[in-house]
């Protein structure tokens, strides 16, 4: 139990409080340990550093790590001491995040039959000249990648449920399935969707 609530996400802020990542519980209370962060408490926006956070006692029903002699809050939210860069907009063409842009489902059936089942297939080939880009990647079962092999969709004569773009979202947002709803006061959905100018 200890173990899944240290991996909670913890949202962080820079310095003028602008969101820029997710963490764990349990690196947030290494960082609020270290003093590079202090947690926000989401409902009067009162900054803690260590020595006030683990004063506090958890409320009926609130979240807490049982240590030996006390029990500490997990904190929703901490912003850093020395950090005011914003994040960068690009998201990191790999694998873990082709899989998350699919929606682990294959680009031509619509099948979602697991990760192991799962490849990724380049809509134009490599031997045709495609590139291994997000504009040519797509997620494809292993019984579509068989039937289309070496060729172009329209020579396959397959069709790709939607084409294939860069995403926009954060993917450090994006990997925590658990929303918190103290978020909500520090970032809007738009801010992590909305592709940044540059």
């Amino acid at each position: 139990m200890v173990a899944k609530v240290l991996e909670r996400p913890t949202l962080v802020l820079n310095r003028s409080w602008q969101p820029i990542n997710v963490a764990t519980v349990e690196r947030a209370l290494v960082m609020l340990w270290n003093e590079s962060a202090r947690v926000v408490d989401p409902s009067d926006f009162r900054l803690y550093d260590w020595a006030d956070w683990s004063q506090l006692r958890p409320a009926e029903g609130e979240l807490f790590i049982q240590a030996v002699s006390m029990r500490l809050r997990v904190p929703e939210v901490i912003t850093l001491t020395g950090y005011d860069r914003l994040p960068s907009a690009a998201v990191t063409f790999s694998r873990r995040n082709v899989f998350k842009r699919d929606h682990y489902t294959c680009q031509y059936c619509g099948l979602q039959p697991g990760t192991e089942e799962l490849s990724i297939d380049h809509v134009i080939p490599r031997s045709q000249g495609g590139t291994s880009t997000w504009e040519n990647c797509v997620l494809a079962c292993v019984a579509c990648n068989k039937r289309k092999a070496d060729r172009t969709p329209q020579q396959a004569r397959m069709k790709l449920r939607r084409p294939p773009v860069r995403p926009t979202w954060k993917p450090l947002y994006a990997a925590h399935r658990i929303r918190i709803a103290s978020w909500a006061k520090f970032v809007s959905e738009a801010y992590w969707n909305v592709e940044l100018e540059r």
